[in-house]
C-alpha cells in the first residue's frame, strides 16, 4: 500500500480508538471480539526493512516483503529470521506480491504503472513489463499457467504469459474490481467499488458468475474450503464456499477502513488492520475468537509455522509463532 493508503488506514483506526475511549480503556477500540494487547505476543524476530513495510508473500524457502525507502522487495530467510537480500525496484511496490514460475511478481505504481519480475533464486529483477496495476490497493495472483492482474478501473483482468510477459487474454469484469486470487481452479476477484466477488474459470477465462459480499470487499484469502473477503466498507469478513460459490456467513470484526490484510493458517482466518493488528476467526464455525489491539499491523502472511506481520509506518516485519497465537486465542476465546 502507499503512504497515502497507510495514512488513511491509520486515521480510520484512530477515529475508532477515540470514539471508544473511556476512563479505563482509552487505548482500546470498541470491538466485538475478546480483546487483548498485541504486546502479549512476543516476536521471535523483528526485522527492519526501510521506511515502510508492506505486502507479504510466502514461498517454500523465503518470505518476501515489499516496502519503500528504498522501493524494494526484501527476501527474509525463515530459518535464520534475517534479511537475506534486498531487490531494489524502479517504482513503488503496490498491489500485492505473487509467487510463481520461479519468480516473484511485483506490481509497481507510477506513471505508467508496470510489473516487475524478480528471479526467486538469484534475487535480481529479470524483466519489467508495461502491464501494470489499476490501483494501489489492488492485487496479483498466479494460477497453474498464468499471472493475473487487473490493469484498469474499467474492469480489465489481464491473463499474462509468465514466459513472455505478454497479455494473452483479457477478461471483462465489473468496473471497480481490483484484487484477484487463484483458488479451487478459479480466479476470484473482489469488487472494492461494490459488494461482490466475480468468479472466473482459470482454464478458459470464462466468467462463471458473482457472489454478493459485504460492502467494499478488498483483500481475500483461501482456506478450509472457502474464500474469505475482507470488507473495508463495514469491517466484516464474508466466507464463501469455494465449491458451491454460496455465502456461508458474514462475520463482524468492527474494523472498517482502508488498508489491512487477510490470510489463513492454523485452522484460523487472520486479519490485520492498523491499531488492530490481528483478529482471529475460527474456520470450524466462522466465529470471531479474539482480537489483539495496539501498535503496528497492516500486511500479513502465514508460513513456516509463523505469522509474518508488518508495521507499515515502522518499516518492520515481525515473526510471531503461529501455534502460540492459536493457543492463546483458543484458550481465552
Amino acid at each position: 500500500m502507499s503512504a497515502l493508503r497507510g495514512a488513511l488506514a491509520a486515521g480510520a483506526a484512530a477515529m475508532m480508538l477515540c470514539s471508544s475511549a473511556g476512563a479505563e480503556g482509552a487505548s482500546e477500540p470498541s470491538l466485538p471480539g475478546h480483546t487483548r494487547p498485541i504486546s502479549e505476543l512476543k516476536p521471535t524476530a523483528v526485522i527492519r526493512l526501510g521506511k515502510t513495510a508492506d505486502w507479504v508473500a510466502i514461498e517454500a524457502d523465503a518470505v518476501w516483503v515489499g516496502g519503500t525507502g528504498p522501493n524494494a522487495v526484501h527476501r527474509i530467510d525463515p530459518r535464520t529470521n534475517t534479511r537475506a537480500a534486498t531487490v531494489e525496484l524502479n517504482g513503488e511496490p503496490c498491489a500485492g506480491i505473487a509467487i510463481g514460475f520461479g519468480s516473484v511478481w511485483v506490481p509497481l505504481c507510477g506513471k505508467p504503472s508496470t510489473l516487475a519480475r524478480v528471479d526467486a533464486i538469484r534475487n535480481v529483477v529479470t524483466a519489467t513489463y508495461t502491464t501494470g496495476p489499476a490501483a494501489e490497493e489492488g492485487g496479483i495472483t498466479t494460477s497453474t499457467d498464468s499471472v493475473w492482474l487487473v490493469t484498469d478501473k474499467e474492469g480489465s483482468l489481464a491473463r499474462i504469459d509468465p514466459d513472455t510477459g505478454r497479455v494473452r487474454q483479457t477478461v471483462r469484469i465489473p468496473p471497480g474490481s481490483y484484487n484477484p486470487r487463484f483458488a479451487a481452479g478459479r480466479i476470484w476477484i473482489t469488487r472494492a467499488e461494490g459488494a461482490e466477488v466475480t468468479v472466473v474459470d482459470a482454464v478458459t477465462g470464462a466468467v462463471l458468475g458473482s457472489v454478493t459480499t459485504g460492502p467494499g470487499p478488498r483483500f481475500l484469502s483461501a482456506g478450509a474450503g472457502a474464500i474469505w473477503t475482507l470488507n473495508q466498507g463495514d469491517g466484516t469478513v464474508t466466507r464463501i464456499d469455494a465449491e458451491s460459490r454460496q455465502v456461508i456467513r458474514t462475520i463482524a470484526l468492527g474494523t472498517p477502513g482502508h488498508g489491512g490484510d487477510i490470510a489463513y493458517g492454523g485452522g484460523i482466518l487472520w486479519t490485520s488492520m492498523p491499531k488492530v493488528p490481528l483478529s482471529a476467526v475460527d474456520s470450524a464455525d466462522s466465529r470471531l475468537l479474539c482480537q489483539w489491539v495496539g501498535p503496528g499491523g497492516d500486511a500479513l502472511g502465514i508460513g513456516h509455522n509463523a505469522i509474518w506481520l508488518t508495521d507499515y509506518h515502522g518499516g518492520t516485519v515481525s515473526r510471531l509463532e503461529l501455534q502460540d497465537a492459536v493457543d492463546r486465542c483458543r484458550r481465552r476465546g
